[in-house]
């Protein structure tokens, strides 16, 4: 038998050809990925970080080739170049990385592998090679079954997607003498995403900003993704400004940076609570500067409650008008939906400013302007004014004269010719009534008004049918002196400057008796006889029918003024 020829570099007729080295590449290379895949396994190593991207940490494993592990499986924890970490080599990737796991899990060789790894309850590796009924075959050294329930997953096309795949399972039944061998993986994933959320939880705090991804939205708030733990961002946090719902500001997919509000303590239901806006400026601290007493503002109402209406000034800013500073009608006004409604613009004046206590006071009938200003020039003394009824009180009844002014007619000027306990015995609240301005109190809104003021009475049409300069019958109600009075009919009355009668010219006791019987008795005589005058020689005395001369006559004071005819 020759000699085999031992292969000289320097010689090249004892190389072998260059079909057969890389056919022998090729066999060293599927050699090592399937004895990769059958051992690396099985041992954790220490690695050094060389680089990090987007989606992969990039390690140095001792190896002619790096290693590859996906961002997500450091489950929240960061690594930068130079950083150490124990890895296990599950395989090799297309590329001819290594690819890596933080696990530690072993891939079985024999039964005695497996009944160690059932007894321990722990992590083995596994292949899944088929969908069958009601599961998977997978492969972890022998000939395992994997029911579909404990697959995690439940689509059909998820269950052939998994197929190939390399999985993390536990031996849940085994039976060596029928090589029966059943595994879940479901319960690995569940434990893995339970450990991860843990270490997750333990590592954001209260106060801290994080990022996230908005997952999903409902009407009271958006569950925000901060890798791997979810947290509620409640639509009260979202903005400082009125959020109505969180579609209306938010998007699924979006990323955004939250401020930790707050982390619940109960270890079964873990929460987090998250805020948008506390990581923007509290518009409140600028109100100082930009709003102060007596300004004239716009805004939107936002709500209203039983004792007023809440408006938006600016986002986060919002003011209150009592339901007391809506209009200058007292009483008119019984709730804040009766003059605004929810989402309309109104113009108001800010009543006061207190940022400490972060309040504003606004008015609405401020910015109407104040109808009392030109009162006394509207509604003058003497004149006459008609309006409704607005309320009844057992002393008077409240008249309405114009938008926020309202007179007050009290019961004793209600009628002139009848007593009345109270006004609802006459009046009613809306009935329209005429009345006359007594008097005016500016300082405290007070208008006095009377109806019966504006009864014809006796006086009226008296002085309504006579004119200075005609002549009248009357009667003498004293004897004179520089005024007296004069009786010109019944409760008419007049003044007249007559002379003192002299002493002679006294009449009997009988004859008085006479001159003071009633003014009636003695007109008829007089109609009788035809006679209008009393003798031009006759004194004036107290009880004397005369004809008298009117000089002058006052219809706004209701005066009259005489002289002997």
């Amino acid at each position: 038998m020759a000699d085999p020829v031992t292969p000289n570099p320097d010689n090249p007729a004892t190389q072998p050809p260059a079909e057969n080295v890389e056919s022998f590449g090729d066999i060293l290379s599927q050699y090592q990925k399937s004895h990769s895949r059958k051992t690396e396994g099985s041992r954790q190593l220490q690695a050094t970080v060389i680089a990090v991207n987007a989606e992969s940490v990039f390690f140095d494993i001792g190896y002619k080739s790096e290693g590859i592990l996906p961002l997500a499986a450091l489950q929240g924890e960061t690594l930068k170049p130079g950083d150490k970490a124990l890895v296990t080599v599950k395989g090799r990737d297309p590329d001819g990385y290594y690819e890596l796991s933080r696990f530690k899990v072993e891939r079985p060789m024999d039964w005695t592998a497996l009944e160690k790894a059932f007894a321990d309850k722990s992590t083995v590796l596994g292949t899944v090679t088929g969908v069958i009924k009601g599961g998977f075959s997978v492969d972890v050294g022998v000939r395992a079954f994997m029911p579909a329930s404990r697959s995690g997953v439940r689509e059909a096309a998820e269950m052939e997607n998994l197929v190939g795949q390399e999985i993390r399972c536990r031996i849940i039944k085994l039976d060596v003498t029928d090589e029966d061998v059943v595994v879940d993986r479901r319960a690995v994933a569940e434990e893995e995403e339970r450990s991860a959320k843990d270490h997750l939880y333990s590592q954001i705090k209260e106060g801290a900003t994080v990022s996230g991804t908005v997952r999903s939205l409902t009407d009271y708030g958006a569950f925000v993704d901060l890798g791997g733990v979810d947290a509620l961002l409640h639509v009260s946090d979202i903005a400082w400004g009125r959020v109505n719902k969180p579609a209306d500001v938010l998007s699924v997919g979006q990323q955004v940076e939250v401020k930790v509000l707050k982390l619940a303590t109960d270890s079964d239901k873990r929460r987090i609570s998250v805020g948008l806006k506390q990581l923007q400026p509290h518009p409140w601290d600028a109100v100082a500067e930009k709003f102060k007493a007596g300004d004239r503002v716009h805004g939107t109402v936002t709500r209203l409650v039983e004792f007023g209406a809440f408006v938006e000034l600016e986002p986060g800013i919002e003011g209150l008008i009592h339901i007391s500073e809506m209009s200058w009608s007292k009483g008119k006004i019984r709730k804040a939906s009766d003059v605004v409604k929810e989402g309309e613009t109104v113009e108001a004046v800010i009543l006061g400013v207190q940022a400490a206590e972060r309040r504003i006071s606004l008015g609405l009938k401020q910015a109407l302007g104040d109808p009392w200003v030109d009162v006394a020039q509207r509604f003058q003394v003497g004149s006459a004014i008609e309006g409704p009824v607005t309320n009844l009180t057992k002393f008077g009844a409240f008249v309405q004269l114009s938008e926020g002014i309202e007179g007050m007619v009290h019961v004793s000027d209600i009628s002139a010719e009848k007593r009345i306990n109270q006004p609802a015995d006459v009046l009613r609240v809306g009935q329209v009534v005429k009345a006359q301005v007594l008097a005016i109190d500016l300082e405290k809104r007070q208008i006095r008004l009377g109806m019966k003021q504006l009864v014809p009475t006796g006086i009226d049409e008296y002085l309504a049918e006579h004119n200075e300069g005609d002549v009248v019958t009357g009667r003498l109600m004293d004897d004179g002196g520089k005024q007296s009075r004069v009786e010109l009919g019944d409760g008419i009355h007049a003044t007249c400057r007559v002379t003192t009668p002299a002493p002679a010219q006294a009449e009997t006791r009988a004859e008085s008796k006479a001159d003071l019987s009633s003014l009636t008795s003695m007109l008829e005589a007089r109609w009788k006889t035809g006679s209008s005058v009393a003798p031009k020689a006759e004194p004036a005395r107290a009880g004397q029918v005369r004809s008298f001369r009117i000089v002058k006559l006052d219809r706004t004071a209701k005066k009259i003024e005489l002289e002997l005819a």
